[in-house]
């Protein structure tokens, strides 16, 4: 039944309930009650039961047009999508601030939820517009609207910098900085368990510093051609061998078996130290290379990883 069929028939049975309680109750009852009252039966009493009847089917009726309702609401804004908000903030940390992307999922504005996050970091000489030119958003408007995915929120923050973390604030200015302003400003879910990070090349070298260095922050950590920061490597056996097993977060780590050579042997070389130590994680040499062709290709892969346990 088309919508405006069925706002037609919802009208027309709350006219109608009107139009019968209001006779019960003044009195007027309708001819087929008057032949029913030869029996001797009294009048008062069906009256009675009619005017329950009729606020029963009323209450029913309106609370099958505000179902009604919430479904063609729902069906619209998922049908819309997704949103991406641009944001600039002070920081104390960076002087160019504290510049990041936000996504939020289908029907956002149209509930009262809070929502799991995703940290997206992109690569060096790119910037917080990366993750949103590969498709992360539309991919994850389309995978919440199919119901193949629960709904999350996206963050792509923007680091200027090509500096190991020593020389480069922005590890300060996410941790301090951006949780708390997302937290602050959208519904989020801020516990551990709902909150991830990822990132791709030099993003990836982030991913895994945030997941390895903040672990009571982050539960799942998505490296996609990783290669692990210089000052980090030589720290990264001691990190993995003092973690308590509780705190090791989910792992995933991806690569194009063209890649480039320094960075498929740091990510060879860091799969080798989780694989040493039995450390759970999820390794993958695919088809491809360094470039925006490969990531792409696999954003939806991606995505479905990050929110499978929400």
């Amino acid at each position: 039944m088309a919508v405006s069929q069925r706002r037609a028939v919802g009208l027309l049975v709350i006219a109608l309930g009107a139009w019968l309680l209001a006779a019960c109750r003044s009195g007027q009852v309708p001819a087929a009650t008057l032949a029913a009252e030869t029996d001797a039966t009294p009048a008062a009493q069906p009256t009675v039961v009619a005017t329950a009847t009729l606020d029963v089917n009323l209450a029913k009726a309106t609370e099958t047009q505000a179902a009604l309702a919430t479904q063609l609401v729902k069906a619209q804004c998922l049908d819309v999508g997704g949103q991406v908000e641009y944001h600039e903030v002070e920081s104390d940390y960076l002087d160019y601030g504290l510049r990041f992307r936000v996504y939020t999922p289908p029907c956002y504005d149209e509930s009262v939820e809070s929502y799991p996050v995703l940290y997206l970091v992109h690569g060096q000489t790119y910037n917080d517009d990366q993750w949103d030119r590969l498709g992360a958003d539309e991919a994850a408007s389309r995978l919440i609207a199919a119901g193949e995915l629960a709904p999350f929120i996206i963050v792509m923050p923007y680091d200027r910098s090509s500096n190991q973390p020593s020389q480069d604030p922005f590890r300060q200015a996410v941790i301090e900085e951006l949780l708390p302003w997302v937290d602050a400003h959208y519904r989020t879910q801020p516990e551990r368990a709902m909150r991830a990070i990822g990132g791709l090349s030099r993003g990836a070298s982030w991913a895994i510093h945030f997941a390895f260095n903040y672990p009571e922050l982050f539960s799942a950590v998505g490296g996609h051609s990783p290669p692990v920061f210089q000052e980090d490597a030589p720290q990264m056996r001691g990190w993995l061998d003092e973690m308590p097993a509780e705190d090791l977060p989910r792992i995933w780590l991806d690569i194009g078996e063209r890649d480039q050579r320094a960075i498929l042997d740091s990510a060879i070389w860091f799969e080798g130290l989780l694989t040493q130590r039995n450390i759970a994680h999820e390794w993958y040499l695919f088809t491809g290379d360094h470039s925006e062709a490969y990531w792409s290709s696999h954003v939806e892969q991606y995505l479905r990883w990050y929110a499978q346990d929400w």
